[in-house]
């Protein structure tokens, strides 16, 4: 048997919590392993941009998203003339949404514009009141202010609908909550979820309701006698227990099971072990931060690969491995020849960390500018707009 010190050492990778083992960045090989997924490669990225006609988005291209599950049951699908669904959503804890939160929505928006699909966007405001301690109204009010941050992202209105728990749960939604929940025995949700007698039952009856939006008879304001939409969910990897759970039960109450891909974790400013704190604002770059606010965390906090003398940075060149600035601009440098430099040039120790940090000082400070100004054009009727129980007549179109 373990002892608990390897258990404590052993990377860790839950919806409420993610570490990597002792002093290490997070093995995504075992994770798959452990998961049972897939790993994306190169010839499905190749289809998508066959079958959608246009450059594969830049998280595709660089492995960002590197797993999934059912992903080519999908293609194959629309290859022959089906469509699908989009399905994600957010945990509103917090106001402000740092560059790891967008992630899921700038590639679930280049799904739905790629594929011309409609999309389903949860805001679980009743899990984030039952694990963070949030009252009922703050959950709420946060959950509108995250959509917020969402419907900045460029989502199409005429086939988005934006949701909360808390005022769209019931009729059918609630009926398919029902029968997954009578799939799923207690020893079960505890082996997926690790919940222990000291967890109150709500956190024990909430994975139904994540499990729902998966099943287009949830929504028949937008898919009525569509039950056979498959559906396709975009997110983070953390989140795959839940979805493994209701892949679980989906041939059992009669539906497809939704298909998945999944990302790697943005990684914290310090470094590689874990995804990045909501506790610890000098950990993350937020949406809200000022162009003076990001040049500081960068300067300050962006864990460096480059070695500690000029001297022997001239010698040895960089770690890119470890360092944190080469990783952001994989995630958000668009032109691929000037990463491809970049990596060369600073890893033959020809380019200092300062110019590679300067890069991508240049390169959030646009993109958080460019999220702030669309954010601020976001009124509160657009929110009702997006969130109204209302049919989408061209989500195909």
């Amino acid at each position: 048997m373990e002892t608990k010190n390897q258990e404590e050492e052993e990377q860790l990778v839950t919806p409420w919590e993610v570490s990597a083992e002792k002093g290490g960045k997070i093995d995504y090989d075992k994770l798959i392993d452990k998961f049972g997924c897939q790993r994306l490669d190169q010839s499905l990225v190749d289809r998508v941009a066959r079958l959608t006609g246009r450059p594969p988005h830049v998280f595709l291209r660089r492995g960002v998203f590197f797993a999934h599950r059912d992903f080519s049951d999908i293609l194959d699908a629309y290859e022959r003339g089906q469509k699908f669904y989009l399905y994600t959503g957010r945990g509103p804890s917090s106001e402000a949404l740092h560059l790891g939160h967008l992630v899921p929505f700038m590639f679930t928006k280049y799904l739905q514009d790629a594929f011309k699909v409609p999309l389903v966007i949860q805001l679980t405001d009743d899990e984030k009141c039952m694990w963070k301690n949030l009252t009922v109204e703050e959950s709420q009010r946060l959950a509108r202010e995250n959509a917020k941050d969402i419907i900045a992202c460029g989502f199409d209105i005429s086939r988005t609908f934006i949701f909360s728990d808390f005022d769209y749960v019931g009729g059918s939604f609630y009926k398919n909550m029902v029968k997954i929940a009578k799939c799923v025995t207690y020893n079960k949700v505890v082996g997926i979820f690790g919940f222990s007698g000291e967890d109150h039952i709500g956190k024990v009856s909430f994975p139904p309701v994540q499990a729902a939006p998966s099943f287009p008879s949830s929504f028949p304001h937008i898919f009525s006698s569509k039950d056979d939409l498959r559906c396709l969910i975009p997110c983070a990897i953390d989140q795959d227990p839940y979805f493994r759970m209701t892949r679980d039960v989906a041939p059992r109450i009669g539906y497809h099971k939704p298909a998945l891909i999944e990302s790697s974790f943005f990684p914290a400013l310090q470094g590689e072990t874990g995804k990045m704190s909501a506790s610890d604002p000098n950990s993350a770059i937020y949406v809200t931060d000022s162009g003076k606010d990001i040049k500081n965390k960068i300067n300050k906090y962006a864990f460096s690969g480059g070695q500690d003398s000029v001297e022997n940075h001239r010698k040895y060149g960089a770690n890119l491995e470890v360092d944190i600035p080469i990783k952001y601009l994989g995630f958000f440098l668009e032109d691929d020849a000037e990463l491809e430099h970049i990596r060369k040039e600073y890893g033959t120790g020809r380019m200092l960390t300062g110019e590679v940090k300067k890069r991508l000082i240049e390169v959030l400070t646009e993109l958080v500018e460019r999220h702030r100004r669309a954010r601020a054009a976001v009124t509160e009727e657009m929110v009702d707009a997006f969130m109204a129980v209302r049919p989408l007549p061209n989500m195909f179109n």
